[in-house]
C-alpha cells in the first residue's frame, strides 16, 4: 500500500488481463466532517413562507390560464372545422341537387323532342294512309 499525503492507493489484485487498485482518500478537515455536507436549512421567516405561498399560488393560477387559453382555442378550432365541415356539405348538397335539376330538365326536353318527333312520324304515317285511301277510293271509281 502506498501513500501520499491525503490519498492511500492499495494494490488490490493483480491478473494478467489487469490490476484493481483500491484508492482511499483521507479526511482533509481535522473534525472528520466530509466537505460535502450539506448547508444547514435556514430558518424561514413567517413572512418568507407567506411570500413564497403567494408566488406559488401566481405560478398556479397562470399555469391555469394557460390551460383554460389553451382549451379556449382548441374548442375555437373545433368549431371552425365544423362549420368549415357544414359549409363544404351545403355546397356538395346545392351542386348535387342542381346537378339533378340539370339532368331531370335534359331528360325532359329530350322526352318532348322524342314526342314531338313521333308526332311527326304518325303525322306523316297518317297522311299517306289518307293518300293511299284516296288513290284507292279513285282507282274504284274509275274502275266502275
Amino acid at each position: 500500500m502506498a501513500s501520499s499525503g491525503d490519498i492511500q492507493v492499495k494494490e488490490l489484485d493483480k491478473r494478467a488481463s489487469g490490476q484493481a487498485f483500491e484508492v482511499i482518500l483521507s479526511p482533509s478537515d481535522p473534525k472528520g466532517e466530509s466537505p460535502f455536507t450539506p448547508p444547514q436549512k435556514k430558518e424561514l421567516s413567517l413572512e418568507e413562507i407567506q411570500r413564497k405561498l403567494e408566488a406559488a399560488e401566481e405560478r398556479r393560477k397562470n399555469h391555469e390560464a394557460e390551460v383554460l387559453k389553451h382549451l379556449a382555442e382548441k374548442r375555437e378550432h373545433e368549431k371552425e372545422v365544423l362549420q368549415k365541415a357544414m359549409e363544404e356539405n351545403n355546397n356538395f348538397s346545392k351542386m348535387a341537387e342542381e346537378k339533378l335539376n340539370q339532368k331531370m330538365e335534359a331528360n325532359k326536353e329530350n322526352r318532348t323532342a322524342r314526342m314531338a318527333a313521333l308526332n311527326e312520324k304518325f303525322k306523316e304515317k297518317d297522311k299517306k294512309l289518307e293518300e293511299v285511301r284516296k288513290n284507292k277510293e279513285t282507282k274504284e271509281e274509275g274502275d266502275n
